[in-house]
C-alpha cells in the first residue's frame, strides 16, 4: 500500500483545471477562425462547463485538509462525483436555453477538455506507483 503524496497531487489537480482552461481558449479561437462567432461561443461555453466540473472537483477534494482521514477523503470524493454530474447538467442546461449555439463546437471543446485530464492521469501514474521514469 502507497500513500498519496497530496501536496503534489493537488498540483496535479490544479494543472489540469488550467490546462483544460487553456484547451477551451484554444478550442475556442480554432472554432470561431473555422466557423464563426457563433462556433467560437459555443466552444467557450462547452470547454468552459467540463472545466468548471473540474475546478468544483479539486476544490472540494484537494482544497480541504483531508490527510490522515481516509473516510472523510472517500466521502469527499463521492460528493464531488455527484457535484461533477449536477454542475454539467445545470451548465449545459443554461447553455442551450440562453444561447444558440454550434453544437459540434460546443460537444467538441467539451470532449477535448477530457484528453488534458487523461493525458496528466497517464504521465501521473508511473510517478505514482513509484516506478521510476523512463524505466
Amino acid at each position: 500500500m502507497s500513500a498519496i503524496d497530496l501536496p503534489r497531487a493537488r498540483r496535479l489537480a490544479f494543472r489540469v483545471v488550467l490546462g483544460q482552461a487553456g484547451v477551451t481558449l484554444l478550442a475556442g479561437l480554432l472554432a470561431w477562425a473555422l466557423s464563426g462567432e457563433r462556433a467560437g461561443w459555443s466552444a467557450l461555453a462547452g470547454g468552459g462547463i467540463a472545466t468548471a466540473r473540474t475546478l468544483a472537483m479539486a476544490v472540494l477534494v484537494m482544497g480541504g485538509t483531508l490527510a490522515g482521514n481516509a473516510g472523510r477523503a472517500l466521502g469527499a470524493f463521492y460528493i464531488g462525483e455527484a457535484l461533477k454530474l449536477v454542475i454539467v447538467a445545470a451548465l449545459f442546461v443554461v447553455v442551450l436555453k440562453v444561447m444558440r449555439v454550434a453544437p459540434l463546437a460546443m460537444f467538441g471543446a467539451f470532449a477535448a477538455t477530457f484528453l488534458v485530464y487523461w493525458i496528466a492521469l497517464l504521465s501521473a501514474l508511473p510517478a505514482a506507483g513509484g516506478a521510476p521514469r523512463g524505466a
